[in-house]
């Protein structure tokens, strides 16, 4: 038969209250509330008002957290051990969820009667103290950790999704480029079996290398190209090419005029073979290698790009200090939420080209620029307009980024960069965000950051000094 009311045994077991009198022990016992909850059960959770100091007697409870929609353990209470003194002192809702492994047997001291007993022996409040520093620290270490786990992955699926069409179109050029250049290959050789003078040959080898500079360098324009594609096909049926629209677009590419088709062809229009047609598809086909090769280049560049801007975004090639150019910072990160952006978000960049490198951590600054970035399509909810403007004030430099989003309650603007203070929904955010802006800008930097909000108007202003 399980004994339900607390007993004096039962608080010596745990160091802090074996400083407690023996009337005040008698005391609590006196005023404690058993609460028995059964495997499975939640007993507290993330985000509930606080209660009690709770003294579990008998079995465990699992900590978790949400994050990123997930559910984290944290860790364990195991009897005998005492928790809800973070809640009671702060007055603020639980930062978790207690959920029950074994049946738990536990006390529940109301809140005041907790801290009378603080307010009464200075050595049980050191004691709590102690506990409640090292509970905290523990919680603000993994989170943190989750944090850039977290920021990690939200580049890694920009960066993935980023590279995805340049790649598929590397792979795709590749791909369809061997059958087309034995094509080629064969073309060649059936034409030079016919001796064909060298000043013909010429000509097409001109129309060929003029075609390749316009597609390399894109001087067609889409509606000269489309008028183009049209009086070739004209051309091409009345020549009676079959699928005549399959070359007539590459030849458009290629900058190719039906006077140039006349001079070329005339002396092939009456031959009963194949050369009567492979002159068209090899000079098509030829464009179309180019244009493989072209749009292939582009992707292998992109890919070159996006990876360079990683590299870095996150200095991996470099020291912890390094003179850094805060534009590039911010390109960098703005090239990383490419994904985001592109879904409804307008950047207007208002940049002083004069302003000169600053001596920084410039992974860690980039993390400033990535929170207050990500923070900021997330107040547009991906639609709207995000400000970015740089400038020299006397011996610093000051970046404001801005969003039209809803804003920040005035209620709550004091409070943003507290840690694990947070307005979004359970498992979206910790709450530890723009604390870290605040540490990496103050403390590593020595600058300052401020903020004003109005529905439509949020401004994030970093001042970085000047070495």
């Amino acid at each position: 038969m399980v004994n339900r009311k607390l007993c004096i045994e039962d608080l010596l077991k745990l160091e802090a209250f074996q400083h407690l009198s023996q009337t005040r022990l008698e005391w609590v016992c006196d005023r404690t509330q058993t609460v028995m909850v059964q495997a499975g059960e939640t007993l507290i959770q993330e985000r509930d008002p606080h209660r009690g100091l709770f003294i579990l007697v008998k079995g465990q409870m699992l900590i978790t957290r949400r994050s990123e929609g997930t559910e984290i353990p944290l860790g364990r209470h195991q009897a005998p051990a005492f928790f809800g003194e973070v809640q009671v002192l702060t007055d603020e809702p639980a930062p978790v969820t207690l959920r029950a492994i074994t049946d738990c047997h536990l006390h529940e001291i109301e809140a005041s009667d907790f801290l009378t007993l603080l307010h009464e022996c200075r050595t049980f409040e050191r004691m709590v103290f102690r506990i409640v520093e090292q509970r905290l620290r523990g919680l603000e270490s993994f989170i943190r950790g989750r944090e850039k786990m977290a920021a990690l992955g939200t580049l890694a699926a920009g960066l993935a999704h980023e590279l995805n069409n340049p790649a598929a179109a590397l792979v795709r050029a590749l791909r369809e480029m061997p059958p087309a250049i034995l094509e080629l290959q064969r073309m060649n050789l059936v034409y030079g079996k016919r001796q064909v003078d060298d000043a013909h040959t010429q000509q097409w080898l001109q129309a060929r290398d003029t075609g390749y500079d316009l597609i390399l360098n894109n001087r067609v324009d889409a509606v000269t190209l489309s008028d183009r594609t049209e009086i070739l096909e004209n051309w091409l049926e009345d020549y009676g090419v079959s699928q005549a629209w399959k070359l007539a677009e590459p030849l458009a590419e290629g900058g190719v005029e039906t006077e140039t088709l006349d001079q070329l062809m005339v002396r092939w229009r009456d031959d009963p073979t194949e050369l009567r047609e492979i002159g068209l598809q090899w000079l098509s086909l030829s464009f179309e290698v180019i244009s493989m090769i072209k749009h292939g280049l582009r992707g292998a560049e992109r890919i070159s790009e996006l990876v360079q801007a990683m590299k870095s975004y996150s200095y991996l090639d470099q020291g912890t200090r390094q003179e850094v150019d805060v534009h590039q910072g911010l390109e960098d990160t703005l090239r990383l939420f490419a994904h985001k952006l592109k879904q409804g978000v307008q950047v207007k960049r208002c940049y002083d080209k004069q302003l000169p490198k600053l001596l920084v951590y410039g992974s860690e600054l980039n993390q400033v620029w990535t929170n207050l970035i990500d923070n900021a399509i997330d107040a547009m909810n991906g639609k709207g307009v995000l400000t970015i403007t740089t400038q020299r004030k006397e011996h610093s430099v000051r970046v404001d980024i801005m969003d039209s989003g809803d804003g920040i309650p005035p209620e709550t603007q004091s409070r943003i960069f507290e840690p694990f203070f947070t307005t979004k929904p359970v498992g979206k955010g910790s709450g530890l965000g723009l604390e870290a802006v605040r540490r990496i800008v103050e403390n590593r930097h020595q600058g300052t950051i401020l903020v004003e909000s109005k529905p439509g108007n949020t401004c994030f202003s970093i001042c970085l000094p000047l070495v």
